[in-house]
């Protein structure tokens, strides 16, 4: 028997990488997309939702009827119930009202129990979504707080198998590495393990504008004026996570949520792969980064599209939604009339 596993956690990790053709036609580099969609959980998240949680175990923190307590903008929620289901826990999960009404329903399909918090408000504010996941960690006897802002297990997930499969993937011919950054993992472990394969391996983090990580990074210092509302999802923070290695990363390069929404749009119209919000900003943050710094034929580049479109089908693939921030129409593009829809009377 092939291809068959004994439940939904074996088909973690060993995503593929599928080339851009279109998209990123006027780079002369050979540019590849990881596509973590094929995650069951249909994101990046789902390697260190099974990571942490198995490490707890082995620590005997965690036995059946446990509760695992975290803090999500959706994917790492979805991955955390996902596992929690075949491992037996509750789980519980604060998210800001920033997440769609749709994410919030899949967390509720999978048994969890979610406490919805005000994202426009500091991190250290008792509301905030990181404040309310500690204090119901505290408050929940026999239960433990995945805090993967913080946690060097989030980095290690994919310093064991993010980096690797890209390595073997490319053959270790990668030259560039670009992911978004929220919490710092994805990006983080898979830059540890690539730089120590080869030191010349140029790590790029892709931030969001409202987003504090990219001026750290160049200054070593708090921006606060960098920081407003925007409407990227699990990219970017108002806070300096610890399971981010900023000297991993040699550049940053920070985008908007109106070029990375069209982009969005456009990675489905040119080369049919329905990617998430952030799939589109790490491409924007490609071209932007490719505008300043030439590449050659000679490169590889592989960027991480951490998450499928199917979460955001009422956000950047809805004209409405995309209407109601200004974005269409906008001249920087022409793909308005594609997205739109006659009816027939």
């Amino acid at each position: 028997m092939t291809n068959v596993y004994n439940n939904i956690l074996g088909l973690i990790g060993n995503t593929p990488l599928v080339k851009l053709n279109k998209v990123t036609n006027d780079i002369p580099a050979t540019i590849y997309a990881k596509l973590e969609s094929y995650n069951p959980g249909h994101s990046t998240k789902d390697r260190i939702a099974m990571h942490i949680i198995e490490a707890a175990e082995r620590k005997g923190l965690l036995k059946p009827g446990s509760t695992v307590v975290e803090t999500t903008s959706g994917n790492t929620g979805f991955s955390i119930a996902m596992v929690c289901i075949i491992k037996g826990y509750r789980c519980i999960l604060a998210v800001s009202d920033k997440t769609k009404k749709e994410k919030i329903a899949y967390l509720k399909a999978l048994g969890a129990t979610v406490y919805i918090c005000p994202a426009n408000v500091p991190a250290d504010d008792p509301r905030s979504y990181y404040e309310v996941a500690k204090r119901v960690a505290a408050e929940t006897p026999n239960s433990i707080y995945i805090n993967q802002y913080f946690n060097e297990l989030n980095i290690d997930a994919h310093y064991q198998t993010t980096g690797p499969e890209i390595w073997e993937q490319t053959e270790g011919k990668i030259t560039h590495l670009f992911a978004c950054t929220g919490t710092g993992g994805t990006l983080s472990g898979s830059a540890k393990f690539l730089k120590e394969k080869n030191p010349n391996i140029k790590i790029i983090g892709v931030d969001a504008s409202g987003s504090i990580l990219k001026s750290f990074h160049e200054t070593g210092e708090i921006h606060k004026e960098d920081i407003h509302p925007y409407q990227i999802e699990g990219m970017g923070k108002n806070l300096i996570p610890g399971a981010l290695l900023f000297d991993k990363i040699d550049e940053f390069v920070r985008v908007n949520d109106e070029m990375s929404a069209y982009r969005t749009r456009e990675i489905a119209l040119k080369e049919a792969i329905m990617g998430g919000y952030t799939s589109g900003a790490v491409t924007q943050g490609l071209l932007q980064y490719a505008n300043a710094n030439p590449f050659s034929e000679d490169d590889l580049v592989v960027v991480i599209y951490p998450d499928h479109g199917s979460r955001y089908i009422t956000k950047v693939y809805s004209d409405e939604w995309m209407a109601a921030q200004g974005f269409v129409n906008n001249g920087v593009h022409n793909y308005d009339e594609v997205f739109k829809t006659e009816v027939i009377k």
